[in-house]
């Protein structure tokens, strides 16, 4: 038993010491940490407020490119009414001018049907007139029957 006492003092003995060079140990390590410490602090506070730039810039950022979303799909719009505005009108406008068209040909058409019975018809007839006309005098100028060779070459004429 008393060696068992003998050896748990010596045990104790060297706890001892082992944790006195512990306490050296842990005293020097926060030395140095407390002369690191303000560097520490000061590093930390420049990237809290780098982060805190970052962060607004985004923001910042995040609302113009909004807004100009919001802009263009405003003028997307304002050019969409514009283009269906555009294309009514022409189409409005060239229905017109079809209509437009339309009347003049049939004002031609009219105009030339027109020409034909009131004005070349009378004249055909005239003509018919006169060359009856022509005819008789001949006929009765010259005086008798044509002889067959005459009347020959104006048959060959109208075949």
């Amino acid at each position: 038993m008393t060696l068992f006492v003998c050896v748990s003092s010596v045990a104790m003995v060297i706890q001892v010491f082992l944790l006195l060079g512990i306490a050296k140990t842990a005293k020097t390590m926060q030395q140095q940490t407390t002369s690191v410490m303000p560097q520490v602090k000061s590093i930390l506070t420049k990237a809290d407020d780098t982060l805190e730039q970052s962060r607004k810039n985004i923001v910042e950022i995040t609302s113009k490119a909004n807004d100009m979303m919001d802009i263009g799909k405003a003028q997307m719009v304002k050019i969409d009414s514009v283009i269906t505005d555009a294309s009514t009108r022409a189409k409005v406008q060239l229905e017109r001018a079809e209509m437009v068209v339309d009347d003049t040909m049939d004002r031609v058409h009219d105009t030339v049907t027109t020409v034909h019975h009131g004005i070349l018809k009378p004249i055909r007839e005239i003509q018919g007139v006169a060359a009856g006309v022509k005819t008789a005098v001949g006929v009765f100028m010259k005086g008798g029957r044509p002889s067959v060779v005459q009347a020959t070459n104006d048959d060959e004429m109208f075949i």
